[in-house]
């Protein structure tokens, strides 16, 4: 058995109801794996909040909570003397708070920065994924528990049959990028990559309705959408850094291509299409 937590950003709504919920199991209370959580500050679960877009026509934001992941080769076991940094036979990753004290560099390791400093017990601090509650026989970690939009699935990443198996092999695995190529009981799915969007308009200022937008990757990549009822195309997911050659087109109407690197997100601006 090895538990993990799928973390589907699409479904994050940035309601801090996990965050809230890791504050009320563990300010004030200590547990056999962990020392309590300080009461302001020091979030066991962060919510990153990221503005997409360069233009204020097309902005969008991206939610992703991140809590410890929970590495199969920590980082911050590495760097802790003593054993004070384990992994138990579940997974779980656990600072002990009582071998772990006065060992900041067991926080300065964390690659996302997960780990707190208590400045006060001189203790680094984390996610625990309520191991004391599992123990209890409780079935998830408080923040799965409190999330109302599915963005939180708790379960054993090594049964193929469970839930949280399922949502990984049918999902878009997006690691964060400061985690790549270390294997991790936390994994976050559909954290966007790029997206490129923008407007085509016909003569006498009127939109194209139903316009096919191409866009061909150097690799050979080819996606292909259409403008909706405003004149408006997006196309996501896109690589980053990949340079797409944007063809648009519309019947009756001279088809326009643009050079565009996926770089950042970008609105790329407005393309007129004049009559053939």
């Amino acid at each position: 058995m090895r538990y993990g937590i799928a973390i589907d950003t699409g479904n994050c709504m940035a309601c801090y109801n996990c965050y809230m919920a890791c504050k009320d199991e563990h300010c004030g209370f200590s547990t056999a794996v962990s020392a309590p959580q300080p009461h302001e500050n020091h979030p066991w679960i962060q919510i990153y909040d990221y503005e997409r877009g360069n233009d204020n026509r097309r902005i969008k934001t991206a939610t992703v909570p991140t809590p410890c992941s929970h590495c199969a080769d920590a980082p911050c076991a590495k760097a802790a003397k003593n054993c004070a940094v384990y992994t138990r036979p579940d997974g779980i990753v656990i600072i002990d708070p009582v071998k772990a004290k006065g060992q900041k560099a067991i926080a300065d390791a964390c690659p996302i920065g997960a780990i707190s400093w208590n400045e006060e017990l001189a203790l680094p601090q984390k996610c625990t994924m309520c191991a004391h509650l599992l123990d209890e026989g409780y079935r998830e970690p408080r923040c799965v528990e409190a999330c109302p939009n599915d963005a939180l699935v708790f379960g054993d990443l090594d049964d193929p049959d469970s839930e949280i198996a399922r949502r990984i092999a049918a999902g878009r695995v997006t690691q964060l990028e400061a985690l790549e190529g270390i294997r991790t009981n936390v994994v976050h799915l559909n954290i966007p990559t790029v997206f490129l969007a923008g407007s085509v308009y016909l003569p006498d200022d009127e939109v194209a309705i139903g316009a096919v937008v191409t866009l061909r990757g150097e690799d050979g990549e080819e996606i292909a959408v259409r403008t909706n009822d405003f004149g408006d195309w997006e196309a996501e997911w896109l690589r980053k850094g990949a340079v797409y050659d944007i063809r648009i087109e519309l019947s009756g109407y001279r088809a326009e291509t643009l050079h565009v690197c996926a770089d950042t997100d970008r609105f790329v601006g407005e393309v007129l299409l004049g009559k053939e």
